[in-house]
């Protein structure tokens, strides 16, 4: 553990994933390019890297995911175009999305080996720099800190790596990383034990991963040599477990409200949400809902 920790620089985004769940959309569009209202899940997880305070930008992506890089880059002509139009509103939503300041580094997977595997593929770009990861269809929504600055403002704190968890319902536990933690004197939770999609009866919590990590770049080495684990895939979850003896990490359960986008039901729940947050679509979008219910004999 740092007794000084360095400074987190450096997010990597794994958006290399098929997306299965959202076929056939995701056949010709990447799962991380699908609209929450009018930005993409990508874009949000970039900006509340940045809120952070990170520079530098690393997507491991795959050979067929172009639009997400396009997304990243200026389009000098549509740009031209809004301004001769004089709309300034859409030239500002899209031009220095991501600021000049910041790099953007992108990477491919090969082949989708899991998370573990596109992590290791960062490998080069990170060095031995502790760095974030953020999976853009786990969305936190926060009015205060963005759920990446809380992990970072621990980090800096502990000098430990932070893992963001939420509390799950007992049945769900095979769906998550779980943790098993104890409190330590300062009062965070020092993870003890990691169990990737155990049954309830074998869950050593009900307090689930999601997906946002601070790491020491000890977490590479650990990930070489823990191989295949569940679904025949490098998990993430077992090269952190592997390095537990030596880094201790912790639990951060995050302030906000977490929605799974990778599901279709969590993905409607969000677009939901942030629709009635834009004021000009606000009481439409109340409007009809209220008429859906009414038309379905909920109210």
């Amino acid at each position: 553990m740092d007794i000084f920790p360095r400074k987190v620089r450096k997010a990597v985004f794994p958006v290399a994933g098929l997306g299965t769940r959202f076929l056939p959309a995701t056949k010709s569009i990447p799962k991380e390019m699908l609209p929450i209202v009018d930005k993409p899940l990508i874009q949000y997880a970039v900006e509340e890297a940045l809120e952070a305070g990170i520079d530098s930008l690393v997507f491991i992506s795959s050979t067929r995911k172009h639009t997400i890089y396009d997304h990243f880059s200026p389009d000098f002509e549509l740009e031209d175009r809004l301004e001769r139009a004089r709309k300034t509103d859409l030239l500002h939503a899209i031009k220095d999305i991501v600021p000049a300041r910041v790099d953007r580094v992108y990477v491919t997977q090969p082949e989708a080996l899991g998370l573990g595997h596109a992590i290791l593929c960062a490998e080069r770009v990170i060095g031995d720099e502790p760095f974030a990861i953020l999976l853009a269809d786990d969305m936190v929504k926060n009015e205060g800190r963005g759920a990446l600055s809380q992990m970072i403002s621990v980090y800096e704190q502990t000098g430990a790596s932070v893992i963001g968890v939420e509390q799950v319902p007992p049945e769900k536990t095979r769906s998550y990383g779980i943790v098993g933690v104890q409190k330590n004197p300062a009062g965070h939770y020092a993870i003890q034990t990691m169990v990737e999609k155990p049954a309830p009866e074998d869950a050593p919590s009900n307090l689930g991963i999601i997906g946002r990590y601070v790491l020491d770049p000890a977490v590479f080495r650990h990930l070489h040599t823990v191989g295949k684990g569940s679904g025949g895939e490098i998990q993430l979850t077992d090269g952190i477990a592997a390095m537990l003896e030596k880094h201790p990490v912790l639990a951060l359960p995050l302030e906000g409200e977490r929605y799974d986008c990778g599901s279709r039901h969590g993905f409607i729940e969000a677009t939901i949400k942030y629709a009635i947050d834009h004021d000009d679509i606000r009481d439409d979008m109340l409007e009809h809902m209220m008429a859906l219910l009414k038309a379905h004999g909920r109210i």
